[in-house]
């Protein structure tokens, strides 16, 4: 692994605009941004993917790909990983991203996607506090890959009652707090040796931390510094979402879908510093991955 390589940027949303880190590589996507924001059809994330897939470079650091409305961008980035059979890929997110979605993938569902990958063993999704994985909600799960063993939540404060009662024990752990949940995550993490991606999106911080489009969680900046620390040395592949930024969707059902999911309006004066908060932490994180890897080629 080089951790020389330079982190890339895919410029969806202009968020990373007033980044400077060394060496930072972009990819300038915002033509696609309303296409892809939030969710899309089948025959729109193919033809992203076929475009992005030409513009890619063939050895990168870690990807940044702006609000947490692009974290499905995530399962191109781990299908371009098809030689690392048996990966295992840890996704840091306040949700399971393992919802249903029939029309296409979104920000959402993507986890399921991955899931069906022939080269990927298990996703774990760690620092869930979002009512997603609650009673309410459990309809609105992809139960397959939780059956089969190839998703499981590591959760805060969850009920979850309804995953015992389907036979779905072993599928999630819960925790009382977040330094229960990334102690057992360094113990388990220390255990193997098998290929890993790491996707970091920053709503599993607490706001405190970095303020983000959606609700958070309760993970600090120094536990996700120590989740990297220990798998870093397998990392293979490495990205980060969860920049906050400002966009109008022009389609209906898009404005639909993220007023049901509570997406509130952000005042632009505080956008600006909200931004340059992430960037900071950004940089953070950006040395962590590449002091460990984190890189791809």
């Amino acid at each position: 692994m080089n951790e020389n390589l330079p982190p890339l940027v895919l410029d969806l949303d202009g968020s990373h605009r007033a980044m400077d880190y060394p060496g930072l590589a972009r990819i300038d996507l915002t033509d696609w941004q309303e296409r892809v924001r939030f969710g899309c059809a089948g025959r729109d994330w193919r033809a992203f993917s076929s475009y992005l897939e030409a513009l890619f470079p063939d050895v990168h650091g870690p990807v940044l790909m702006g609000s947490g409305d692009f974290h499905h961008v995530s399962a191109f980035l781990i299908a371009r990983q098809r030689r690392h059979m048996g990966l295992h890929v840890l996704v840091c997110d306040n949700h399971p991203d393992n919802m249903r979605f029939p029309f296409g993938i979104h920000c959402g569902s993507w986890v399921a996607h991955v899931a069906c990958m022939p080269h990927v063993a298990r996703v774990d999704v760690v620092g869930i506090c979002s009512p997603d994985v609650g009673c309410a909600h459990a309809w609105e799960n992809h139960l397959g890959p939780l059956f089969r063993g190839r998703v499981r939540y590591w959760t805060i404060g969850a009920k979850l009652g309804w995953m015992r009662a389907l036979g779905l024990r072993d599928a999630a752990r819960n925790f009382d707090d977040a330094a229960s949940l990334v102690h057992a995550l360094r113990r388990e993490l220390s255990s193997t040796h098998v290929p890993l991606y790491l996707s970091i999106d920053k709503d599993v911080l607490c706001e405190s931390v970095a303020r983000t489009n959606w609700d958070q969680g309760r993970l600090m900046l120094d536990d996700l510094l120590s989740i990297i620390d220990v798998g870093a040395k397998r990392v293979i592949g490495s990205d980060i979402t969860g920049e906050v930024s400002i966009h109008r969707y022009r389609a209906r059902w898009k404005r639909w879908l993220s007023a049901l999911d509570g997406q509130s309006d952000i005042d632009p004066d505080e956008l600006i510093r909200w931004q340059h908060r992430q960037i900071e932490v950004n940089e953070v994180l950006l040395d962590a991955l590449r002091a460990g890897g984190g890189s791809s080629q």
